[in-house]
């Protein structure tokens, strides 16, 4: 047997497809790929087996060997529709484009198959041998689409399980289409192209094991987009490889002898997967726009951690330093400045200094607003450079620089802080330890972090101001509920001076009098602790809320109407601080009295359910409209009652309420009455503490 170049390369196929089936068959197979898989290698090793016997002398009948080529191609497109996720056999029968599609493939392969063996068995011919090169030329090209499909429609995590796979059946097709291609141009079978498909097909293989080996989808970062510059060196790199390989081709041609041809194309197509396996590595790539970067780019930076240590070191939440001194740092770090200085607008629109490390020497004051340097910097947004302003002034129209800035030790750079082309203040740096060259890049990055630190003073300073206008409304806050409370007790002291030269006769009188006057005194200790210690006045603990409704109509009986209290228990108890809550129900009440006319009604009732108390009072006074309750009522400092109203009665109800879990709702109509509903958590008390609590009271 003659050991020629086709029987030396179809028989590696074989080895190679052989070594890959039993590699297959020791693994667990349940995904549809590996089995289809599979399949084609055995197909493919039975076909290179008959080609491998061809080449070694042996008669094999063109019917057999053509039909497991076609059942070898036929595998393969299986392979491609199980990574598509199509399936040619389908469990139920459906119209779908993709399986016509694939069916429509398998059935013209499986016709061409039949009409083959037919036309041996018959011995007439029905098909002939040009249609035949047409069919695998459309084969495989549909084969090449579908692979472009696959690629295409993968995600870019995803691409690296398939990336040697799709390769390695790119090269099986491909080969396919230029041997068949050739031989519909030029009406017959290229020899070199014949004798180097086994070798070509047996390159395939390293590339399956590999892509089984590592059959877990790894996701690959790779995100490249410097400039335009690395696809131009791509594509040239690309083509000076070429151009060797075709000279590496040609010296192989002329001095391989007899295998010279069949060398060529082995080597021209080793070549082109060689070429693609590294245009696709990530390291390759990585490590290309390295290169480009150092060689052909001239940055200085990294900008983007220079943006990720800027934003850190602006963010920072160390108390010692303010934000002021870290915005000096910052710009500081960046050209490594010995000292610097930062100077903000104040109050009165100068320049005050906050801020600054380094010098030793205090010479820097505050800088007013109509000085040169800042009406240069509304102007501009311009560095200036102070190395450069003492050797030529004119660059920088002559202004007048302070005197302690250029008195400073080793003054160098003033960088302005500008917010929506507004000034908001200046940085001054001194300059390095060693000396450094500035160029567009350093004053461009001075430029941007400039910015972002404005931007963070800016939003400190809006922090302050809102801080403070806080601080005075909760100051003007409680001086209102302070003086609601305040004209509260003087309302009920002046009623009780009014009504005492026509009732100071009577004893009952006198008693409601001195009552009146020691719950007014009350009132007051407990407001004076609350201006003492705010918040830490408050006592909760139970209150029986039929005890304190009762209470509040004892206190008002002398008002016209008189309120009227329906109690449908005996004890309602519920966990409230006794003054507080007591102050939301009079201060309803006290409403609902001025709300109605002399011989007007109040009446205050109860009712339970399981876990809440209801506490109704109802007035048929003037009423209130639906706009005034959804839009004023509970809004501080709105009031129906004109300059005698604070406008905080009901606001200071409703947040108690929903302090302790309650609510308040409020229906009314106008000229017909109001009633508030107020809906406050109830505590189921047992019958001995209760009668313990009563025995106390």
């Amino acid at each position: 047997m003659d050991l020629s170049f086709p029987v030396i390369g179809n028989a590696t196929g074989v080895v190679t497809f052989a070594l890959l089936c039993m590699y297959m068959l020791r693994s667990e197979h349940r995904r549809t790929t590996d089995k289809a898989l599979l399949a084609a290698a055995f197909c493919s090793a039975l076909w290179l087996g008959l080609l491998c016997a061809q080449s070694s002398g042996f008669e094999i009948p063109f019917t057999i060997r053509y039909s497991i080529e076609l059942l070898r191609t036929l595998s393969w497109f299986i392979v491609l529709y199980s990574i598509l996720g199509i399936s040619p056999f389908p469990r139920k029968l459906k119209i779908d484009p993709q399986l016509l599609f694939s069916s429509g493939i398998i059935i013209l392969l499986s016709a061409t198959i039949a009409l083959i063996n037919l036309q041996a068995w018959l011995g007439i011919n029905l098909v002939d041998g040009r249609s035949l090169l047409i069919l695998n030329v459309l084969v495989s090209l549909v084969g090449i689409l579908l692979l472009e499909q696959i690629w295409r429609n993968s995600a870019i995590y995803t691409r690296a399980g398939i990336k040697y796979l799709s390769l390695a059946v790119a090269t099986i097709l491909a080969y396919d289409f230029v041997m068949y291609s050739d031989a519909l141009l030029f009406n017959h079978l290229s020899g070199a192209l014949w004798d180097t498909r086994g070798a070509v097909n047996a390159l395939a293989t390293p590339l399956i094991a590999t892509t089984l080996i590592t059959r877990k989808d790894k996701p690959i970062g790779i995100h490249i987009s410097r400039q335009m510059i690395f696809h131009t060196t791509t594509l040239m790199l690309a083509g000076v490889y070429l151009i060797f390989v075709s000279a590496g081709g040609y010296y192989i041609n002329v001095f391989g002898g007899t295998w010279g041809e069949a060398l060529r194309v082995l080597f021209v197509f080793s070549a082109g997967i060689f070429l693609i396996l590294v245009i696709s590595s990530p390291n390759l790539r990585a490590r290309t726009m390295v290169f480009i970067s150092k060689n052909f780019f001239d940055y200085k930076y990294d900008y983007r951690d220079e943006w990720i240590k800027s934003t850190a070191s602006l963010q920072s939440s160390d108390a010692q330093d303010t934000l002021p001194l870290r915005s000096t740092r910052t710009l500081a770090e960046l050209v490594q400045a010995q000292a610097g200085a930062i100077w903000v607008r104040d109050e009165d629109n100068n320049f005050a200094i906050k801020s600054q490390f380094g010098f030793t020497e205090r010479t820097l004051s505050q800088i007013d607003q109509d000085s040169d340097l800042a009406h240069y910097f509304e102007d501009n947004d311009w560095i200036i450079n102070l190395t450069e302003f003492l050797a030529d002034p004119e660059k920088y129209d002559l202004i007048e620089i302070p005197e302690g800035i250029l008195g400073a030790e080793e003054p160098w750079l003033i960088v302005p802080l500008k917010s929506n082309n507004r000034l908001s203040g200046f940085v001054f740096l001194a300059k390095p330890y060693m000396p450094m060259e500035l160029n567009w890049e350093n004053y461009d990055l001075l430029k941007i972090v400039a910015q972002q630190a404005c931007s963070h003073l800016e939003q400190h300073r809006s922090e302050e101001q809102l801080a403070q206008s806080r601080q005075f409304e909760a100051v003007n806050q409680t001086s209102a509920f302070l003086i609601h409370d305040i004209k509260t007790i003087i309302a009920q002291l002046s009623l009780m001076v009014k009504n005492a030269p026509k009732h100071k006769h009577k004893p009952a009188f006198v008693d409601d009098m001195i009552n009146t006057t020691q719950h007014s005194v009350e009132k007051m200790e407990h407001l004076l602790a609350q201006i003492r210690n705010p918040g830490q006045h408050e006592q909760v603990r139970e209150v029986d809320l039929c005890d304190l409704l009762a209470n509040i109509c004892l206190e008002k009986k002398s008002s016209s109407p008189t309120p009227k209290l329906v109690l449908h228990e005996e004890h309602i108890w519920v966990n409230a601080d006794v003054q507080q809550l007591a102050s939301v129900i009079e201060h309803i009440t006290q409403n609902a009295i001025e709300a109605c006319d002399r011989d007007g009604q109040v009446e205050i009732s109860t009712k339970t359910s399981a876990d809440e108390a209801f506490v109704f009072i109802q007035d048929n006074g003037i009423g209130m409209t639906p706009e005034f309750i959804k839009n004023e009522l509970f809004k501080p400092f709105a009031s129906t009652k004109g300059l005698t109203g604070m406008g905080i009665g009901a606001y200071q109800s409703r947040e108690y309420l929903r302090k302790i879990g309650g609510t308040i709702n409020v229906t009314s109509e106008p000229e017909l009455g109001t009633c508030f509903t107020l809906r406050i958590p109830r505590i189921k008390m047992d019958e001995q503490l209760m009668q313990t609590k009563e025995a106390r009271a």
